[in-house]
């Protein structure tokens, strides 16, 4: 059975119409954007697919995000990787990683030593309150990471 917009006649909703509308609206908005243990698959399942199964070191990587963040549609997010950038030692990749949001990776950087330092300023949509991760590919294949946690109190990325 379709309820229709609108009454046909007035042009307005009836008080059937609406019920049904704010009870669906209620049930939806009860229901959490995924499951954690989702996510975390979501994110295993990435890192996975973007590095293969080689060990992913903490440090190297500084991440800054203000601890409160009031809008997630544009949350100030800065990276950068110690790295001498010659020849034969340089970063040669960094990921941005999200476990909450719908699309978890963020974004995916490339560098060579002409890039002269490995840092990147700007800005990130986040669904939600989390650990944003930062991985950083060395030329030498090994992999670093830093992460930090911010409060998202107006999510963005709702899908729907």
């Amino acid at each position: 059975m379709s309820i229709p917009a609108t009454n046909s006649k007035t042009g307005h909703l009836s008080r059937r119409q609406l019920l049904v509308m704010s009870a669906s609206g209620a049930a939806l908005s009860a229901l959490p954007f995924r499951a954690h243990a989702q996510e975390e698959n979501d994110l295993k399942t990435l890192k996975k697919e973007l590095f293969g199964d080689r060990e992913i070191k903490k440090g190297k990587v500084s991440v800054t995000m203000p601890p409160i963040s009031e809008n997630g549609n544009s949350v100030p997010f800065e990276f950068e990787v110690e790295s001498p950038m010659i020849d034969d030692d340089h970063v040669t990749r960094a990921v941005i990683l999200s476990p909450i949001n719908p699309e978890p990776l963020i974004a995916d950087y490339g560098f060579t030593p002409a890039s002269g330092k490995a840092a990147v300023a700007t800005r990130i949509r986040l669904a939600g309150s989390q650990n944003v991760e930062v991985i950083a590919e060395m030329s030498d294949g090994t992999l670093w990471m830093g992460s930090e946690q911010t409060l998202v109190t107006l999510a963005a990325c709702v899908i729907g």
